[in-house]
């Protein structure tokens, strides 16, 4: 079954297929794999996958038979993330204004006066990085006094650096191990 809908102002699409040889949570692996950013909610009779659901941070695991009032509910707690998602960083380049949507950005980093927004580009510009801070909101955190991280784009922190999704490791200033491991679980 196949069913599409508009809700406030948001496409939603709602898929009922047979998976053959790839399952769900396959599928949503590859997904979070390839940077996606859109929510996924496992409608399912089996119960047996719920902690692979965790995994790549779904939204909700619905068992069958779905309750109309839970799955809407559902979909709207999906359509506030999205909209949270599709907030954007306004920069003044060079080449004139750039748009980057806050779920692009990996990392800032300061060099001198220079704020370097590494997102699906690097983007450059003078400007203090703590006006970033109040623009980019819950989701990012500042380490050290050099670099503000997408708390949704780390894979893991190590004690000299931090893995992000990308396989980038930018560098952790010294004492930045534990407050940033302490906003991860305060942000989840």
């Amino acid at each position: 079954m196949t069913r599409y809908e508009r809700r406030r102002d948001v496409d939603i699409l709602l898929l009922d297929v047979e998976m053959g040889a790839m399952d769900g949570v396959a599928l949503a692996k590859a997904v979070r794999k390839a940077g996606g950013t859109m929510q996924i909610v496992f409608v399912t009779g089996y119960s047996d996958y719920i902690a692979e659901g965790y995994d790549v941070e779904a939204l909700n695991y619905l068992m069958k038979p779905v309750d109309a009032a839970k799955l809407f509910d559902v979909l709207d707690k999906a359509v506030a993330r999205m909209r949270r998602d599709s907030r954007c960083l306004d920069l003044q380049c060079a080449g004139g204004l750039m748009r980057i949507p806050l779920a692009d950005i990996r990392y800032l980093d300061v060099r001198r006066n220079y704020v370097t927004v590494h997102a699906d580009r690097d983007y450059t510009v003078k400007r203090p990085l703590g006006e970033f801070e109040a623009e980019l909101g819950d989701g990012f955190c500042q380490v050290g006094r050099a670099m503000i991280v997408n708390l949704r784009r780390i894979r893991c922190v190590g004690r000299s650096s931090v893995q992000l999704t990308d396989g980038t490791t930018p560098p952790l200033p010294r004492g930045a191990y534990e407050p940033l491991n302490r906003a991860i679980i305060d942000q989840t």
